[in-house]
């Protein structure tokens, strides 16, 4: 069976080079150290994306992947960084977003059906976003966008001017891939080296931002709006009959869980209970499997997926027939004649 990894990341390096150049902030340097980038949203900020070599290397991602003894290919999402691009004026946000999106569309080609992108969009001005996300959908052929939980710090992802967008986005067929992005909060919870953020305020700031597209009425207005929550689903799952029990003011015609249960999730979770949550709340047709390379390894994801001890029919949805489904994937190719035939391990 071949994986596939729905929850990777990737970052073209031309684009930040590109924002290295910049003399204000936002702003950008080569960290000679790491072999990646420091970026900076504004003056006084510690660096809200300090990365490696790795980031930037898509055959040490599948070199990766590979020794692992397992045929992974992968999604790469844009990730925290997404919401990068609302933070310059609108029209830079957007010559940066299409080179990004024009540089992942190549590697796309380079890779093919081994690696799919999804697409940067700058959120602050509407009409340019949905210009973008046509642009990456129609004419890089990615297989997605990537939103991020916050608009620049405003957490408003459910601002009545954005309406037009996940109209077109539900036209298109695009699914949406939120991800927190570690820059929201970060000064009430930049505690203990950062362990507090990462453990708790990035898992909130994506069950928030999933909330407002439910609570908003998003979700009803746009049945057929596919979103897919990372960090399979933040707290909400966990927290779904609160969220149901106390938001009757919000009126929607369903409970608010009904909405939810029309998102899509992925098993970066280091538990194996966690991930069988997950699949049981959602359902086995809407988690796909993801690694976090390089936040986290396959090996380990691999690991706690097989723990959850899912039968070989869910195992092969959520391994490879979920994310072929949702992202419009062709089938994995045939095995060559007399090539070795690998299996999962548990």
């Amino acid at each position: 069976m071949r994986i596939v990894d729905s929850h990777v990341h990737w970052r073209p390096r031309s684009v930040l080079d590109c924002i290295c150049q910049r003399l204000d902030y936002p702003r950008a340097e080569v960290n000679p150290r790491t072999g990646g980038y420091s970026y900076w949203r504004k003056a006084g900020d510690r660096a809200i994306s300090d990365v490696s070599e790795e980031w930037f290397d898509i055959e040490a991602m599948f070199a990766h992947m590979d020794s692992r003894g397992v045929d992974i290919d992968v999604v790469s999402s844009v990730g925290a960084f997404s919401v990068a691009f609302s933070h310059f004026p609108a029209a830079e946000g957007r010559d940066l977003a299409m080179q990004w999106n024009e540089e992942t569309a190549v590697q796309q080609r380079k890779y093919n059906n081994r690696f799919w992108g999804t697409g940067a969009v700058p959120l602050v001005d509407t009409a340019l976003a949905i210009e973008v996300m046509e642009h990456a959908i129609c004419a890089c052929r990615l297989v997605g966008i990537s939103l991020p939980g916050n608009i620049a710090g405003d957490p408003r992802i459910d601002a009545e001017r954005l309406e037009p967008f996940y109209a077109r986005a539900e036209e298109l067929g695009t699914t949406l891939v939120m991800h927190p992005t570690d820059g929201l909060f970060d000064h009430l919870y930049d505690d203990y080296n950062g362990a507090l953020y990462r453990t708790i305020i990035s898992i909130a700031e994506i069950s928030i931002a999933a909330s407002r597209l439910v609570l908003s009425g998003i979700m009803e207005r746009h049945p057929n709006l596919k979103v897919f929550l990372s960090h399979a689903g933040g707290a909400l799952p966990y927290q779904s009959g609160r969220m149901n029990k106390n938001s009757m003011a919000a009126k929607l015609p369903l409970p608010a869980s009904a909405y939810l249960k029309r998102m899509y999730t992925d098993t970066v979770s280091p538990q194996s209970a966690g991930i069988k949550f997950a699949v049981d709340y959602y359902g086995v047709d809407r988690v796909l499997f993801g690694s976090d390379y390089p936040c986290w390894n396959s090996e380990e994801s691999l690991k706690f997926f097989a723990e959850a001890a899912l039968s070989a029919i869910e195992q092969e949805k959520v391994y490879s027939a979920n994310a072929r489904r949702l992202f419009g994937l062709p089938a994995p190719s045939a095995a060559q004649p007399g090539a070795p035939s690998r299996s999962v391990a548990a």
